[in-house]
Order: structure tokens, then sequence, then C-alpha cells
């Protein structure tokens, strides 16, 4: 059930477009005309391949996808959508449904939300994702420009790029936050629920583990190993933190 706050407080970004793939007609329509008068255009399609299709063929702010498609569902459709796009997505999951989170964090979701939201709540969780990604823009490089090392990793804040060994790294917006967060740390440890009011602007909640998902996926690109990691480390019953070039090196021996 979705509640709709009839006065919101938070504003939308001018020109910002929006895609929203579900099937249910009303509730497309409910969304459409709560954010219109915020600022926001929203396209709609009603099925998996005609979402693909649109997201391919237009340039959209940010995609709200629902697990639960006809056709191409919503995890495929974004398997098949990160091969080559890093267009900031929310995606709506069935309540209590943690395999949907999950899967969906896994395969590149930038956040989640069980389909019992507030349009507050969707309205807040959908500008954090969008904060992120404008940070690609020009006022990156007012927020502490500069570049930090970690052995064979690269990061240039100015221009939101990494590079592993001096290849391109592809992340999505949360990755590139988390890794960026751990990086300023210096070697301090920082908590689950300190990343995720960091980066994702939101509180920790009872077995929220979406900041795991998000690390086990750095950990697979940046071709770090839990168990003998060159970058990033769990600290049991704490949090992770991010090696420095002298315990990479000891970690990696």
């Amino acid at each position: 059930m979705v509640h709709v706050d009839t006065r919101p407080e938070i504003r939308g970004e001018s020109g910002a477009r929006l895609l929203l793939i579900d099937d249910d007609a009303k509730f497309c329509r409910l969304l459409r005309d709560y954010f219109h008068p915020l600022g926001y255009a929203v396209d709609i399609a009603c099925d998996g391949a005609e979402g693909l299709t649109r997201v391919r063929t237009n340039e959209y702010s940010a995609v709200i996808l629902d697990v639960m498609l006809p056709g191409l569902n919503g995890i495929d459709l974004l398997r098949r959508l990160r091969r080559n796009s890093s267009v900031p997505v929310l995606m709506l999951t069935a309540l209590g449904d943690e395999a949907d989170r999950i899967a969906g964090l896994e395969v590149g979701a930038d956040d989640y939300l069980p389909k019992t939201f507030s349009m507050r709540e969707l309205l807040a969780r959908l500008r954090a994702v969008l904060r992120r990604s404008w940070l690609n823009g020009t006022n990156a490089s007012e927020l502490d420009p500069e570049p930090i090392s970690r052995g064979g990793l690269s990061i240039q804040p100015a221009f939101r790029e990494i590079t592993l060994d001096g290849s391109p790294l592809s992340l999505t917006p949360i990755e590139y936050d988390i890794l960026l967060a751990l990086a300023r740390a210096k070697g301090r440890v920082k908590t689950r629920e300190a990343l995720l009011v960091e980066v994702a602007d939101r509180d920790f909640e009872g077995f929220d583990r979406s900041i795991d998902v998000h690390i086990s996926s750095l950990r697979r690109k940046l071709r770090d190993d839990a168990k003998c990691p060159r970058f990033i480390e769990t600290v049991r019953g704490a949090g992770y933190r991010m090696l420095d070039d002298r315990a990479g090196r000891e970690s990696a021996q």
C-alpha cells in the first residue's frame, strides 16, 4: 500500500526526467501525478522489454524499477542495463522479500524500497540517488578534490574517476561513494550505520544488508579477496576500513 502525502516539503529538481517501469497502470499514474508538480518529468513503461528499450534510447536522470514485471523481470532488466549504463536505479520490491532486495543490489541497484512506502519516503530515497549522480558534474570538484592513491588504486574526486592498476574502473554511484568514504577515512573503521547515513542519506535498520552487498560488489570489481584483502578489510563486529599501502601488501603476503 502506498501512502500519499499531499503536502510534500521536499522540492524536485527542475528538468529531472524519470522512467517508471511498473505494470500497475493505476500506481504509475499515481506516481506521475505526484512527481509532476514537484518539477519531475515522468515516462512510464508497463513491461520490462519496453522499459529496457526506453532507457537505452532516452536520457533519464533516474529509473524507478519494479522487480515483478511481465516478460523480462526487473532483476534481469537491471543486469542487462548495467552492461553499458550507470543511470541511478531505485528498485521497488515486495514487502519482506529480502532475496529480491539483495539480488537487485548485487546486479547494480542504487537503493531499494518495499512497496509499502509513503510518497515522502520514495521522494527522499529518489533525491538521495539523484544527488549522488549529480555529483558527477562540476560540483564534485568542490568537495575535497585531492587525488587519493592506495596501492594500485587511484581515485580522482574532482572527476569521480577511478583506475585500478592503470585501467578505468566502472562503479555505480553508491559503490563509488562507499569506496571514497573508506579511502577518506584513512584507515579508520567505518561502521555500516555510518556508511549508510553518509552515502545513502538514510538511517540503518536492523538486518539491513545493503552496505554488505555493495561492499561485496566492490570487492569483485577491485579483484579483492575478503579473506586476504588488498584494499577493503572487514573489521568483525565493527564495519569496514580501507587498508593503507603497507597493510595491503602485508595482507597479500
